[in-house]
């Protein structure tokens, strides 16, 4: 058994990759799944292609490894956190599609219950903003909009889980409902401090106990699969996010790493203090490993990646995503221009969900070079902020920023996100940090790797970005942003 698969289950594709005992990849697949868009503001999947996409590559993967199922040691699961699935235990059907975490149709609700006074008690015991971005005002909206939901939620004839808890359902062929302190810290129901499910917040959100999947520890054995005959163990499971910092060997407090990807998030590993945050960031579980949670910091950017993508499909002026660096670079600054994207709102540290998105400091001489240069930009300036917020936080100064995901091979946005930080920027030689972070975990759980000292001395630098803008310089150009942003903030 010389290798661990892990199941990287994304917002726009589903992943499986095979990792050696080293830390490098040996196979890999991938596959998109469709994105539904019901009205404006909502965002949803159907569960049902997400399992065939991820099933389908897990095969995939396997095969252009030329490696039979006996020679895994273990999988490790990790997901896309707060898109939210209901299904039938009986026949194992999700009763309407899921809701995705971009999806902002509970914003309403959620200003509903901060007018009852109820936000301090949510902040209080999950760590959470009151958001539609989490899960549990999405499962409340399912039962009570699905004809007879929360009635057959009631009867346990229903399951809830995120993204993670689906595919283990499914991979275990229904015999394992679960899902890890990680993602059950993401739902808005999951008291952080005790690691329960709080009877407080499942009564203010209407949703029955019945319905709840057992929480487990992000690293340790919750099941097996079958594949071609073999019992293969289910050992890791956390949310993407808390998987790409155990990819970056971020398992010390103190540590700190960005993910780019569809949208950007930030963590700051606190250790076993639960760090309430004054800055409008939230504390969320890292992960449960050896009998004990470790928490971290999270500043979440809604729109990142996707607004490249936007640029290409919505704007159409590039044809490629991988003409967007290029095409920015070839002119030497921005022009003037500010690009907001606050497509779905504003995440961290604003938390402003009606805001919308908009473009300033246009003129005749502005390209679609300097629209490209602003759009990288300001993935950049979305970080930054968030880094900021961190650091006050936790009331420490960081000495780096270890970065990840697919925009983090851009040389000119990590050459910017330096810049304007101040920090150098750690780029790693393994970008699928994610997916080696659940893969780490499992093979944790089953001695593939022995301890945690191991995993660290896999972790290589490819490339560190050093500051070299002028600090009176990179100020300029953040309060030229935040004057873009007060600018599309629903209040402004």
């Amino acid at each position: 058994m010389s290798y661990v698969l892990s199941l990287d289950q994304g917002t726009t594709s589903s992943r499986a990759i095979v990792f050696a005992a080293d830390g490098s990849i040996r196979a890999q697949a991938q596959r998109e799944f469709r994105q539904i868009f019901p009205q404006p503001g909502w965002v949803e999947h159907d569960a049902t292609e997400i399992w065939a996409t991820q099933a389908g590559v897990l095969h995939e993967a396997l095969a252009k490894a030329r490696l039979p199922a006996s020679s895994l040691a273990a999988i490790g699961i990790t997901n896309q956190r707060e898109t939210t699935v209901v299904w039938e235990r009986a026949s194992g059907k999700p009763i309407a599609n899921a809701i995705v975490w971009q999806d902002r149709r509970t914003a309403d609700l959620c200003e509903a219950l901060r007018r009852e006074g109820h936000e301090a008690t949510f902040a209080a015991r999950t760590g959470l903003r009151l958001d539609a971005y989490f899960s549990g005002t999405k499962l409340k909206w399912l039962l009570d909009h699905v004809p007879g939901a929360r009635d057959r939620a009631a009867r346990g004839e229903l399951a809830f889980g995120t993204i993670d808890a689906w595919l283990v359902w499914n991979l275990t062929g229904g015999k394992v409902h679960c899902t890890d302190a990680s993602n059950a810290s993401r739902t808005l129901l999951f008291n952080i401090h005790t690691a329960t499910w709080d009877d407080e917040l499942l009564r203010l959100l209407d949703v029955p106990r019945a319905l709840l999947p057992q929480v487990v520890a992000s690293s340790g054995v919750v099941g097996e699969t079958m594949l071609d005959g073999c019992a293969v163990p289910i050992a890791g499971i956390a949310g993407d996010q808390q998987a790409a910092l155990f990819g970056q060997a971020c398992t010390a407090p103190g540590l700190a790493k960005n993910t780019y990807g569809t949208g950007c998030f930030l963590l700051l590993n606190t250790g076993a203090e639960a760090v309430a945050s004054r800055n409008n960031l939230v504390t969320t579980v890292a992960w449960q490993r050896n009998g004990r949670l470790d928490y971290a910091l999270e500043g979440s950017v809604f729109i990142a990646g996707a607004v490249v993508q936007w640029l290409r499909d919505g704007l159409q002026i590039i044809r490629h995503a991988r003409e967007i660096e290029p095409l920015a670079a070839s002119v030497p600054d921005n022009g003037g221009v500010y690009l907001v994207p606050a497509f779905a709102g504003l995440g961290a540290p604003h938390w402003d969900p009606h805001a919308r998105g908009g473009m300033f400091g246009l003129t005749r001489g502005t390209t679609r070079a300097h629209i490209a240069r602003a759009a990288l930009e300001a993935i950049a300036f979305q970080s930054g902020e968030v880094l900021a917020a961190m650091q006050r936080d936790a009331g420490l100064a960081l000495a780096e920023l270890r970065v990840d995901g697919g925009a983090a091979a851009n040389d000119l946005l990590m050459q910017f996100q330096a810049d304007l930080l101040g920090v150098p920027v750690i780029r790693p030689k393994v970008l699928e940090t994610t997916a080696l972070g659940a893969a780490y975990l499992a093979g944790l759980a089953v001695g593939f790797w022995k301890s945690d000292a191991d995993v660290a001395q896999q972790w290589q630098i490819d490339r560190r970005f050093t500051p070299t803008m002028p600090r009176e310089r990179a100020d300029a150009l953040f309060g030229e942003w935040a004057r873009a942003v007060a600018r599309v903030k629903s209040e402004g």
